[in-house]
Parts: C-alpha cells; structure tokens; sequence
C-alpha cells in the first residue's frame, strides 16, 4: 500500500480533471446527460484508479487497477477527440487537454512496467 497522493501521475491526472470539468461547463446544456457526463466520467476515473490501487495489498491490484486507469485514459481522449470535432472545445484546448492526457499514458504505461517488474 502506498500513498497515491505522492505520484506524480495521479497529481497530474487529477490537475487534467480539474481542467476538464472546468472547459466542459461550457459545452452545450443539452449534453450535459451525455458527452459532458461520459467526458467527465472518463477522466475522474484516472485518478480514481490510481487511489483504488494504491490502496490495495498486492502489486498486482495495484497494476490492475493502473491498467484500468489507462484504460480510462484511452476513452477520455476519444471524448475529447469528439469535443472538439463538435467544436465544444477549440484545437488549442484540446490540443492541450491531449498532450496532458498522452503524457500522463506514457506515465502510467511506465508505472505499469515497474509494478509488473515486481510481481
């Protein structure tokens, strides 16, 4: 078990997230059920993961549960991806939003590697 709070990629996730809500409260009012919900759900459940795991007692939860925040990762870029084709989001915001996304991937894909090396 370890304290999620000291990983570098869950400050960064969770700093994503807040930016996240923040740029969708303007997308339209009629997609707050829908693309707003699946954005925001997508990209909390980064961070979300990587406090579950930390919080488990094996190495191989803990990289389960980073496997499934890259995963989550994966879907929110595709959100993202589809804000700004709607044009909810401008090509500097999501260009932004996806290189803060793809860095935390590669963090995460590194941790991954490290835990496994673990087990």
């Amino acid at each position: 078990m370890q304290n999620y709070k000291d990983l570098k990629v869950w400050a960064k996730a969770h700093q994503l997230t807040l930016k996240v809500y923040l740029l969708s409260k303007g997308f339209p009012k009629e997609e707050l059920y829908s693309l707003t919900n699946q954005l925001r759900r997508s990209i909390s459940a980064i961070p979300a993961n990587i406090a579950e795991g930390c919080g488990k007692n094996s190495q191989k939860d803990l990289g389960n549960y980073l496997n499934i925040a890259l995963g989550s990762a994966n879907e929110a870029e595709y959100f993202l991806l589809l804000s700004r084709d709607l044009e909810y989001l401008t090509l500097d915001e999501h260009d932004a939003l996806n290189d803060n996304i793809n860095e935390i991937k590669a963090m995460l894909i590194s941790l991954i590697s490290k835990v496994r090396n673990k087990i």
